[in-house]
C-alpha cells in the first residue's frame, strides 16, 4: 500500500473526498503511477499532481481511472461533479468587461465594416465593363426605409408586452433561474447518493427492501439504536442494506449508523453510534480490516462491508 503525503490542510472536504477514493481504487489495483500512465493518457507527474490534491483531475481522468480499476465509473464521476463545483468556487474567474468597452469595440467594429462596404463599392463603380458596372449596381441597390426601420426596431428595441413592458428578458430571466434551480437539486441528489444520506432508516427496512425512509438528521448527543439480524444469510442492524458504499472520515448519513453497529456487533467499539464517521470509527474499522488481512486504510468499502455482513 502506498504511503500517501497528508492533502493540503485548506482542501475542501469534497474534494478531498474524491481524491481519498481515487487513492484507494490506486491502491487496491497494485498498479505504481508510471503503469498508471501508460495504461491512461495522463503523464505520471499529472497522476501524482491529481492524488496529493495539488490539481483537480479533469473528467475524462477519473473515468480512466475507474475503467482501470473496474470500478463504478456513474458514482465517481458524479463525486467529481460535485468537487469541481467547490474547486471552481474557490477560484472565481476574470472580471466580467465594462459595458463602455464593449460598446467601444463594437462601434469600432461597425465603422470598419461601413469603411469595407464603401470601398467595394468604389470597386464596382470603376469597372470598365457593362457587366461589372450591372453587378455594381445590383450590390449597391438602396434598401427601401420601410425596411431599414424595421430592422433598427427589431435589432435595438426589446420586445414589449400589451403593456408596453419588457417582455422577452424577463421570460429568458425565469428560464435561466428555473435551469439554475434544477442544476442545484440534480447535484445535491448526487452528493446525498453518493454519501449514503437519505438512505434506509431502522423502522422502515425489512427483510425483502426497505421503503420510503427520513432524511439523515443528527442533532448532538445523539445516538441511535442497533438491533442486528441475520437475513438471507447476511447481518443487518436495519438502518441501510448497502454493501458498496464508500465511507471515509468525515462521511455520515444511514450506511454509517449501519456500520457502527455491525462493528459494535463484531466485537470494534466505534465509539457512540451516531451516523459520523470520527476517530473512533475509523480505528474500529482499521482492526477489523487488519483481523481480516484487508487494507487498512480506515475506509468501509465493499471489502470491508463482505466481513461486516458476515
Amino acid at each position: 500500500m502506498s504511503r500517501w503525503k497528508g492533502l493540503p490542510a485548506s482542501l475542501d472536504h469534497r474534494v478531498r473526498h474524491l481524491v481519498v477514493q481515487l487513492r484507494r481504487l490506486k491502491d487496491h489495483s497494485g498498479l505504481s503511477l508510471a503503469a498508471l500512465a501508460a495504461r491512461t493518457s495522463y503523464s505520471k507527474s499529472s497522476w501524482e499532481r491529481y492524488l496529493n490534491g495539488k490539481k483537480l483531475p479533469p473528467r475524462a481522468a477519473v473515468e480512466a481511472l475507474a475503467r482501470v480499476c473496474e470500478a463504478d465509473v456513474p458514482r465517481l464521476l458524479a463525486l467529481h461533479e460535485v468537487a469541481e463545483q467547490a474547486w471552481n468556487a474557490e477560484r472565481p474567474g476574470p472580471p466580467p468587461q465594462p459595458r463602455a468597452e464593449r460598446d467601444g469595440k463594437a462601434e469600432t467594429a461597425g465603422k470598419a465594416g461601413k469603411a469595407g462596404k464603401n470601398e467595394r463599392a468604389e470597386t464596382a463603380e470603376a469597372g470598365e465593363t457593362a457587366e461589372v458596372g450591372e453587378t455594381a449596381a445590383k450590390t449597391e441597390k438602396p434598401v427601401p426605409a420601410a425596411t431599414v426601420t424595421a430592422t433598427a426596431t427589431a435589432t435595438d428595441a426589446p420586445p414589449v408586452s400589451g403593456r408596453g413592458m419588457p417582455f422577452g428578458p424577463l421570460v429568458l430571466g425565469a428560464l435561466a433561474v428555473l435551469v439554475a434551480a434544477g442544476a442545484v437539486l440534480l447535484v445535491a441528489r448526487l452528493w446525498e447518493d453518493a454519501n449514503g444520506i437519505g438512505r434506509g432508516a431502522g423502522a422502515a427496512m425489512t427483510a425483502g427492501g426497505t421503503d420510503a425512509a427520513p432524511a439523515f438528521t443528527h442533532r448532538p448527543g445523539e445516538v441511535f439504536g442497533c438491533h442486528v439480524q441475520r437475513s438471507a444469510g447476511a447481518l443487518y442492524a436495519g438502518h441501510s442494506r448497502t454493501d458498496t458504499a464508500v465511507l471515509g472520515s468525515g462521511a455520515s448519513g444511514w450506511d454509517v449508523v449501519e456500520a457502527q453497529c455491525l462493528l459494535r456487533h463484531q466485537g470494534y467499539d466505534p465509539g457512540g453510534v451516531d451516523g459520523i464517521v470520527g476517530g473512533r470509527t475509523v480505528r474500529a474499522v482499521k482492526r477489523l480490516q487488519a483481523r481480516f488481512k484487508l487494507p487498512t486504510d480506515g475506509i468501509v468499502g465493499p471489502d470491508t462491508w463482505k466481513v461486516l455482513r458476515r
